[in-house]
């Protein structure tokens, strides 16, 4: 993610520059390696929108998490501890890249049964998608929304990545985009 706070505006003024009004930062949330908190994630966004008022930037800006499916998120949900979530409680989640993971389609329904509407974050990227579109299939069935990274339409990450991107826009499978902006 950004250093400092004048990076920070250099991004928010590019997405201005392109039309965005609102931007939601989603931060990972990994327990291994990106140790952040809600309150890590909500002292920055507060940081943030100081600066941006400050220098009479007029942007809307919030802020969620990106979170990791491991253990620490299976048993966050399951004990109801407060999550950073975006709109009407969407919670946005990815995934080991290779392989599917054991537990997805048990987290599905504890975070839907716990009042969740669960997102996957870039679905177009995971290989064990990409080599079955029928798990993609079976997610969307599950009532799990899609947000795609824009730049996997010009295959930035792989032509693998774009092909699967087309084909979830082709399906209406499409819910949310995301830049993937890290700095």
């Amino acid at each position: 993610g950004v250093q400092a706070p004048e990076e920070s505006e250099a991004i928010i003024l590019e997405f201005q520059r392109l039309g965005y009004t609102k931007l939601i930062t989603t931060p990972h949330v990994m327990s291994d390696f990106y140790r952040n908190s809600n309150e890590i994630i909500l002292q920055k966004l507060a940081e943030t929108n100081a600066y941006l008022k400050q220098k009479g930037i007029a942007v809307t800006l919030e802020a969620a998490a990106e979170f990791y499916l491991d253990e620490v998120l299976v048993s966050r949900v399951e004990n109801n501890e407060p999550l950073l979530t975006f709109g009407k409680n969407y919670l946005l989640f990815e995934t080991n890249f290779m392989t599917e993971p054991l537990n997805l389609k048990e987290f599905i329904f504890l975070a839907t049964t716990k009042g969740y509407k669960p997102v996957l974050a870039h679905p177009e990227r995971y290989i064990y998608l990409q080599n079955n579109f029928a798990k993609a299939e079976d997610l969307f069935g599950r009532g799990v929304l899609f947000q795609l990274n824009m730049s996997s339409l010009s295959g930035y990450y792989s032509k693998g990545a774009q092909l699967t991107a087309q084909k979830l826009i082709d399906k209406g499978y499409v819910h949310f985009l995301g830049s993937d902006c890290h700095n």
